[in-house]
This record gives C-alpha cells, structure tokens and sequence, in this order.
C-alpha cells in the first residue's frame, strides 16, 4: 500500500488538535485519520513547524512551496505524485486513496423499504 503522507502548514502540535481555539476541519480531519489508520491506512503527517528539513528535502514539496507557498499547505502527495492541496482531504477520500471500503449507511428509523419508492 501506498503511504499517504499529509504536508501539514505550522500547527502547534503533530495534529493541530490543541489549545482552545479548535480549527473545526483540523479536529474533523485528525478523526478521519484515525478511522483510516485503524482499518489499515499507512498515513504521514509532517508539520512545517517541527519537520522544516523534510519539506526542503522533498523535491515535490520544495517545488510546490516555491511556486505556491506556505498558505497553499496542506499538501497531499502518494508516492511522489500530488493528490490534493489546499485542503484536507475527506474520509470518503481517504477511504479511497487507502482502498479501504466505505461503510454502507442504513436507515435505522425503518422508512421506506421500497428501494426509494414509498407509498
């Protein structure tokens, strides 16, 4: 399996999940990974506040900050290639980076069984 390896902008911590004043899509995306990894996803976070050196070393991400800049993190490459930037990347997207299957919803209230055609 590919590691999926998430270039994080400057965060206070490895997650970005501290303090009082929560980022809302940092505390959503910190979840997601955890979901990910516990079903087998090999996922990396790298924060520019305490991994600068990895940044620089990566040709990929040097190039990317060059051209874009830190306000364009985060960065999400697989293998060397960019999947997405400028934002996190969703459980569903993260599910299908990893191959790891999605959980089918049910209707728990019963409602319609009709296969979308209720009376």
């Amino acid at each position: 399996m590919t590691t999926i390896r998430v270039f994080d902008p400057a965060l206070c911590c490895t997650t970005g999940v501290c303090g009082v004043d929560v980022d809302q899509a940092l505390l959503q995306f910190a979840a997601d990974v955890d979901w990910a990894r516990q079903r087998g996803a090999d996922i990396e976070r790298i924060n520019l506040a305490q991994e600068p050196l990895i940044f620089a070393q990566n040709a990929t991400v040097s190039a990317f900050l060059e051209r874009a800049g830190q306000e364009s993190l985060p960065l999400i490459l697989m293998g060397d290639q960019v999947v997405m930037a400028g934002r996190y990347p969703s459980r569903a997207e993260l599910a299908r980076w990893a191959h790891i299957p999605e959980p089918v919803a049910t209707n728990a209230a019963g409602g319609c069984c009709s296969g979308g055609r209720c009376c």
